[in-house]
Parts: C-alpha cells; sequence; structure tokens
C-alpha cells in the first residue's frame, strides 16, 4: 500500500459530507496540518501490520483520523460533531468514508486498497491543535491491500 495515497484518498472521500445547516463545511486533509479551518477532518498517524499472507500479498493499516469542531459555541459544536459521528445520514464520516470502498469485487479507494472499514470512534473530548481549542473525536479506520505495493 502507498500510505500517502491511501490518506489522501480517506481524506478525499470525507468531503462528501453534508454538514447540518448553518454549519461551515468540513476542509479535510491526508496529513496532520499546521493548522485547520475548522470543522476539519484528518488522518494523522497509522500503525500497520505487514505480512498478514505470504509473499507480502496483504499488510492491514489502522489509521487514525481526527475530526475538529470550533467550539464558538460549545452546544451547537458538538451537535455537528454528533451529526459526523452518526453511523448514517448526510453528515456521517462513516458512510462517507465507507461509500469509498467501491461496489462488491472492486477495489477500494480507487484501486488504492483490498478494502476498508470505519471500525470505531474514540477520544471524544477538547483537543488542542496549534494554540487553538476545538472539541473532536478520533476515528478510527481499518484498511487492508497489496504489501508488494
Amino acid at each position: 500500500m502507498q500510505f500517502a495515497a491511501v490518506r489522501a484518498a480517506i481524506a478525499d472521500a470525507a468531503r462528501a459530507v453534508t454538514l447540518p445547516a448553518g454549519a461551515a463545511k468540513l476542509t479535510s486533509t491526508g496529513y496532520t496540518p499546521d493548522s485547520v479551518s475548522a470543522p476539519h477532518f484528518f488522518v494523522g498517524e497509522y500503525t500497520v501490520d505487514y505480512d498478514k499472507t505470504f509473499g507480502r500479498g496483504r499488510d492491514e493499516a489502522e489509521f487514525t483520523a481526527r475530526v475538529l469542531v470550533g467550539r464558538q459555541d460549545d452546544r451547537a459544536a458538538q451537535l455537528i460533531l454528533d451529526a459526523m459521528l452518526s453511523g448514517a445520514g448526510p453528515a456521517s464520516l462513516k458512510q462517507a468514508i465507507e461509500a469509498a470502498r467501491g461496489a462488491p469485487g472492486q477495489a477500494a479507494l480507487g484501486g488504492l486498497a483490498d478494502d476498508l472499514r470505519v471500525e470505531r470512534v474514540q477520544g471524544y473530548r477538547w483537543y488542542e491543535h496549534a494554540g487553538t481549542q476545538y472539541v473532536g473525536a478520533e476515528i478510527i479506520i481499518r484498511v487492508i491491500g497489496d504489501g508488494r505495493t
């Protein structure tokens, strides 16, 4: 798997969400940015399990993405975050990212991976990023792909 390309493709998929009325459009990057324009989704760190099959046939990576929402109004910010963390609906990051799986039998992320799945949300709390406070959460995404590329 080409990790930079996978991270960018996940960020592209996240941009498909439609946030509630009155919320700014979601910005998204496949890397940890110096600063963010909230609400913002980014793919941060990852871990890799190599050699899940013989001959470098498959690797599995677990990506930790974060979504940060400005705290201009703590209740409104959490409502926007909750909508993005929902399992379904127009603002659902899970639904938007998993749509990049493709149809049955197709490769995920435009051919960059065999499959992916949004596994869980964790760390729902206040985050400091570049000196600014945001309400946010981490989203764990498992990606399976060819270990020979």
